[in-house]
């Protein structure tokens, strides 16, 4: 698995499991509905200059042999060195632990970009997310009251990570024994 930007090829794959119901559901997605045309609007309007701002990371969480499109992280909100991070997964990628290993290294990389706390808010029905977020250290910090992706008031969990100075707990439970050098602009697990 890696990260890198989301790219004008990923338009397909990423309109495709943004349609998927519990994407629509859990995600908190710029848009009701993705088709390929508005993903590659998107890329260029918003994901390529949020990248070059720095308060903005749209990220895909790619394969690592094939780099095919598996799922979407996003680091947003980024404000006084902390920022939240969302993610989904590409129904036909789901349950080889990809979104854990794209939550650590995400968070290995909001350390090294001089971050200093991750957020991450899920709905209390969203297990799965609960679970990748715990397994990359995070806590539950609060249950309150918030809006969801659909706009309506609901019941929200809001988790916490510390990334700075923590780095080197963030590594030592996933490194793998070998790594693949990264391209520039990317970063892999």
């Amino acid at each position: 698995m890696r990260l890198r930007p989301l790219e004008v090829g990923d338009a397909a794959a990423f309109a495709e499991g943004a349609s998927d119901a519990a994407v629509r559901r859990h995600a908190h997605l710029p848009e009701p509905d993705h088709t390929p045309d508005s993903v590659r609007a998107m890329v260029e309007r918003e994901v390529r200059p949020g990248l070059a701002r720095g308060d903005l990371a749209v990220l895909t969480i790619a394969e690592a042999a094939t780099d095919a499109f598996a799922g979407s992280l996003v680091l947003f909100d980024v404000e006084d060195r902390a920022a939240e991070v969302g993610f989904w997964l590409h129904p036909g990628h789901r349950g080889r632990q990809l979104t854990s290993a794209a939550v650590r290294l995400a968070s290995r990389f909001a350390a090294d970009s001089g971050l200093v706390r991750l957020r991450a808010r899920t709905a209390p029905e969203n297990v799965a997310s609960q679970r990748v977020l715990e397994g990359a250290g995070f806590t539950l910090r609060q249950r309150a009251q918030g809006t969801a992706p659909s706009g309506e008031r609901v019941e929200l969990f809001s988790y916490e990570l510390m990334v700075a100075g923590h780095r080197r707990s963030i590594d030592e439970p996933h490194r793998a024994p070998e790594r693949q050098a990264a391209r520039p602009g990317t970063a892999s697990a």
